[in-house]
């Protein structure tokens, strides 16, 4: 564990234990409070004290919440989602600060805490991070509450607002800690994770005030309420596995295509890998990360049309050769074309053997013209296949050489910012850059790509038939 997260850990349970005394201590002295919760949250007892049906008011919200939390989602970037949330805000709506401060320590315990799979460590820290978000989330609904009885529509607004609160506040936490703790950016897991599941969860803020209402009316139908949120559990549940099933099969395809060599087995995963390390150094969104992610693994998908005596071929390849294997990426985008979730990856999969100064194929684009995922994938590629054995070269350069044909094609194969930014990625830590610095390229400029256009159009017969209009820049 990095000392950033050891230090973040130890500020959120510090901060989070502290709020919780401070606010049971200043509650407690409330007149209008029982043990410092709102009476509406007691459980309607005969013959027993205030304290009593208060104390067990609580108890049912945190047995609820344990229930309905036992179970959590790991979301596809790290964080973890809980229909648990639910019961928290009713605790809100109905006791106050307190009684969603205490139910969010006591009933976020999980299976895995219970089992021992948690360290120490990780489960104050998840405690933590549900506890701060209920008590800050419960002082907005409080505000907004004022001080006498509250209509419904007020009571209403309070509580989603108290509720969107808790939501923000909850996702702030936990994906800084995915984040310190994957060396992901806190914009990628907070992005990423928060459109799978953001309306999901928002959608729950009106059902947990509906859930407080039905309580003061009938404690017991309460449970009722069961079955929404296990269909809600559910959805998140589905989501992540839908995309799971995905992903391995794109996956099982990449690896039926590097198979066909035995020199690129698991070639499709390490590009894959240093094409999205790549991106995050570049600041590409969440959307082209994934497009990243999944373009890396079928970047190479159109050699499954290439016939083994020339994809295995360890001579030089004759032209007519090198002919069918370039054509590679135009049928890779021709069996993707039909799935159409993997669109955005289409232009990474055609031009990812486009050069920067237009020479490279199969439509020689030219400098910004290159979709910029493809540039990124390309220097993926490149570097992975340099540091690789092939049959046409069985001796692999060493990471330092494989640097130093980045840095010596910066402008003519590669985008020189590209490579820059592969250079501050894990994957150069390590490499010293020998000799004297890269000399600065300059880029294609328009007059260049203006003639380009113009010599196309006085030879139609140059422009492949396959052309396609120019993609839209990530």
């Amino acid at each position: 564990m990095s000392r950033s997260l050891k230090l973040y850990i130890a500020w959120l349970v510090g901060i989070s234990a502290l709020a919780l005394l401070l606010t049971s201590f200043a509650y407690s002295n409330r007149p209008d409070f029982v043990l410092g919760l709102r009476p509406e949250i007691g459980i309607p007892i005969r013959g027993a004290s205030s304290e009593f049906r208060v104390a067990a008011g609580l108890g049912f919200w945190t047995l609820v919440t344990l229930v309905a939390g036992a179970v959590p989602v790991r979301m596809p970037r790290g964080t973890l989602v809980s229909v648990g949330i639910a019961p928290i805000m009713a605790a809100m709506a109905l006791g106050g600060p307190v009684a969603a401060g205490w139910v969010a320590a006591l009933g976020t315990t999980e299976l895995r805490e219970v089992r021992g799979r948690i360290p120490w460590y990780g489960s104050l820290a998840n405690h933590a991070g549900i506890v701060l978000p209920a008590i800050l989330g419960s002082l907005v609904s409080e505000v907004l509450r004022g001080n006498g009885p509250p209509d419904a529509v007020t009571s209403f607004v309070a509580t989603v607002a108290g509720a969107t609160t808790i939501f923000i506040a909850n996702l702030f936490a936990t994906a800084s800690i995915v984040a310190l703790r994957s060396s992901q950016t806190f914009r990628v897991v907070a992005v990423g994770d928060a459109k799978g599941f953001a309306a999901n969860l928002l959608a729950l803020a009106p059902l947990a005030w509906l859930m407080a209402q039905i309580f003061q009316l009938q404690w017991w139908a309460t449970l009722l309420f069961a079955l929404p949120l296990y269909t809600t559990r559910e959805a998140h549940h589905r989501f992540v596995e839908m995309r799971e099933m995905f992903t391995q099969t794109i996956g099982a395809l990449a690896e039926a295509v590097d198979k066909r060599d035995p020199y690129t087995s698991k070639h499709s995963v390490r590009v894959k890998a240093i094409s999205v390390d790549i991106g995050r150094e570049m600041r590409v969104n969440d959307a082209d990360l994934e497009a990243l992610e999944w373009g890396g693994l079928l970047h190479d998908v159109g050699k499954i049309g290439v016939p083994d005596a020339v994809l295995l071929k360890q001579d030089r390849l004759t032209k007519d050769e090198r002919m069918v294997m370039n054509a590679h990426p135009v049928l890779g985008a021709q069996i993707i074309a039909p799935v159409t979730k993997l669109a955005p990856e289409l232009p990474i999969i055609r031009h990812h053997h486009e050069w920067y100064n237009g020479s490279g194929y199969p439509d020689r684009l030219i400098g910004d013209e290159i979709p910029r995922l493809a540039r990124i994938l390309h220097v993926a590629d490149a570097f992975e296949a340099m540091t690789a054995a092939r049959p046409y070269r069985m001796t692999p350069l060493t990471p330092e050489q494989a640097l130093g044909e980045l840095r010596k094609f910066a402008g003519i194969q590669f985008d020189p910012m590209v490579v820059d930014a592969f250079v501050r990625t894990s994957w150069a830590d390590g490499i010293i850059e020998t000799g004297k610095p890269p000399e600065l390229r300059s880029i294609p400029s328009i007059a260049q790509v203006a003639d380009r256009m113009t010599d196309r159009m006085a030879k139609p017969t140059s422009v492949p038939k396959t052309r396609r209009p120019k993609p839209k820049q990530a």
